[in-house]
């Protein structure tokens, strides 16, 4: 069936500029990590993406090794972009990245300029583009030249395949260091894509900081801290849960040591008439410098819930308080 975006799309989203850019992003995003790869189905991936774009959500966040197996989320993504999205590729914002293992060998991992260029070139290959919005080194390689990695990325630009690079991962020093080098080769840099929750606060010590003195975006990712800020572990870790699974990123040892925490959080979310997961995207989201958080959904139901969190926006100082004595 064919596919026409809702006339209303950009009705209530909330977009928010990327730094000093010209570029304004949707408050919330949607990230293709989990839920789009070969193992996935196809036509629920297609449903929700459908439902982001008739949201609001303009922007999709992609990388080279996303699926599994890897490439097969951008893959999928470049299948659906050409049977439902082709007409509107000029509304929507698409990033890809490289910078963590995707293929064998030395050139496949880390942020060499051969890395970066034949990634990139892999990902257009894909996803059926001829260029990609923003382009982000993943994460910084600490053998290879600083100069080496940006400098690929300002060519990249040059080249036509990106319209603005982006890192992610960086700490404040290397993330000034890598501004400075963007700046004097006249790069637009526009944005640090960043883990960050209730749960996880390191980019306020400085990242935030570094980011506005430069001009540039934040975009968060992990805003539930793997499901732990959602009610999946209020009363007890699920047999099917991510947790009860022990997988990489979240095991019942984190969400027993966090679930004092996070029962007093989700009394505050109450309190304030949304869901913890909601407050939880809401709390991230009133930094300035913050320009999107980026969610990730396996229903269409799922993503309309989280972007119920832009109905409430506003904290009191009461609130701020009672959430960073519970936090910090």
């Amino acid at each position: 069936m064919e596919y026409i975006a809702s006339s209303e799309r950009y009705d209530t989203m909330t977009y928010k500029r990327t730094g000093n850019s010209g570029v304004k992003l949707p408050a919330i995003s949607l990230g293709l990590w989990h839920n789009f790869g070969f193992i996935d189905n196809i036509q629920n991936a297609r449903e929700v993406l459908r439902c982001a774009f008739d949201l609001g959500i303009t922007h999709f966040d992609l990388a080279n090794n996303y699926g599994p197996p890897y490439g097969s989320a951008e893959e999928n993504f470049g299948t659906i972009l050409k049977k439902d999205f082709k007409a509107y590729r000029d509304e929507i914002f698409i990033a890809s990245k490289a910078g963590f293992d995707m293929w064998p060998g030395p050139y496949g991992n880390w942020g060499s300029r051969k890395y970066l260029m034949a990634s990139l070139d892999q990902s257009l290959k894909r996803m059926g583009l001829e260029y990609v919005d923003v382009f982000y080194h993943h994460r910084p390689d600490p053998e290879t030249p600083l100069e080496e990695t940006m400098g690929a990325l300002t060519d990249i630009v040059r080249q036509g395949k990106a319209l603005y690079v982006a890192i992610s991962n960086y700490k404040p020093e290397e993330t000034q260091k890598a501004a400075e080098l963007l700046k004097a080769s006249n790069t637009p840099f526009i944005l640090h894509q960043a883990r960050y929750s209730m749960l996880d606060r390191w980019i306020e010590d400085g990242l935030l900081k570094t980011l506005e003195t430069n001009g540039v975006g934040c975009i968060t990712f992990s805003p539930l801290a793997q499901g732990m800020l959602t009610d999946r572990y209020l009363n007890g870790i699920p047999k099917d849960s991510r947790a009860a699974k022990n997988l990489t990123y979240l095991d019942k040892t984190t969400v027993e040591s966090n679930i004092k925490k996070i029962k007093s959080l989700n009394d505050i979310a109450e309190s304030r008439g949304q869901k913890l997961s909601q407050m939880a995207i809401a709390w991230i989201l009133r930094h300035k410098q913050v320009a999107s958080v980026l969610i990730g959904a396996s229903s269409a139901n799922q993503l309309k819930e989280n972007v119920k969190a832009l109905d409430n926006l506003s904290f009191t100082d009461e609130e701020l308080k009672m959430i960073d004595n519970i936090t910090k």
